[in-house]
């Protein structure tokens, strides 16, 4: 090979150099350029920064920390090397669009129950869940969404062919239909719905949401409304607050007055599992153009649950 050959060969490969960066979208991360395959199910998480490795066709070769197959292809517009997310961006999502959950639930009863979880405590429970995998023990903890469940409870399935329902049940749920939700509800389902990568929304929607009236877009925009609030509100501080220790009810049901109004604790169940506080049911109205008064139409609970400890992240 002559020298003027070598150089040229040399300047094209050094004219991409890897850098890192937070993707301004939520994207599918895919085994291949065909776009064909993702194992695992994998979307970049916009909270996050990443490793681009490689550039071609439009498209961008990225390292996903901890998965079995870490090169992934994804969409060149899914970053912007030189222009940086504003800071505020990511808060004006949530508290504009987000942090004022309106649930149109034109078809619910007069109850509906908004299930959330404490993820490290269903990681220490289910440990082969894909959404478990690797835990980083540097993460203090999040409330997310389990289910938004229209009562009463036999209220399911509403309209699904039996054929649907039965893989439903069986857990096929990477069997069942693709759910259109919009790009902004995605990204915000990345952060409150971890379930997410095990299919755990298909199920979810099938059961419970055809059931809340309008679309899968509507219904998870609404859930995952409620489930960031909690989390951002002084129950999600208090559980942070108390990470490897233990909590009770009556600290639980007070941090859920002081957030959404006197008398919004009475409406909580909390759940518990194995010592750990697992999850709390929240007991709402049908309708509403706030948190706090959803919560002021459900109706008053019992919790078995009186103390549990608030699991860390790991094993």
């Amino acid at each position: 090979m002559n020298r003027p050959l070598l150089l040229s060969l040399l300047s094209v490969s050094l004219a991409f150099a890897r850098f890192t960066a937070t993707p301004i979208q939520s994207c599918e991360a895919y085994n291949n350029m065909k776009h064909s395959k993702n194992t695992h199910h994998i979307r970049l998480r916009t909270d996050q920064k990443y490793t681009v490795l490689k550039k071609h066709k439009r498209q961008f070769l990225v390292l996903i920390p901890d998965e079995s197959i870490a090169q992934r292809w994804v969409d060149g517009n899914c970053f912007s090397k030189n222009k940086k997310r504003p800071k505020e961006t990511k808060k004006l999502e949530y508290t504009k669009k987000y942090h004022k959950p309106i649930l149109s639930n034109k078809k619910a009863k007069k109850q509906t129950l908004l299930v959330l979880s404490w993820h490290n405590a269903f990681c220490e429970t289910h440990r082969k869940k894909t959404e478990c995998r690797n835990p980083k023990k540097s993460e203090k903890g999040k409330i997310v969404l389990h289910g938004l469940w229209p009562q009463p409870r036999n209220n399911v399935y509403c309209g699904v062919p039996q054929k649907l329902i039965a893989k439903d049940k069986y857990h096929q749920w990477k069997a069942l239909p693709n759910i259109d939700i919009e790009e902004s509800t995605l990204g915000l389902m990345d952060s409150y719905m971890p379930g997410y990568v095990s299919r755990l929304h298909k199920h979810e929607w099938l059961k419970h949401g055809t059931c809340y009236g309008g679309s899968a877009d509507r219904y998870y925009h609404d859930a995952l409304s409620l489930a960031s609030e909690v989390d951002h509100s002084a129950v999600g501080k208090l559980l942070r607050s108390h990470v490897g220790k233990k909590v009770t009810l009556a600290q639980v049901r007070a941090a859920f007055d002081h957030a959404f109004d006197k008398g919004a604790g009475e409406k909580v169940e909390m759940k518990c599992q194995g010592g750990l506080v697992t999850e709390f049911w929240i007991h709402i109205g049908g309708k509403g153009d706030s948190l706090s008064s959803l919560i002021a139409k459900g109706s008053r609970t019992k919790s078995r649950c009186h103390k549990g400890k608030v699991d860390r992240t790991g094993y």
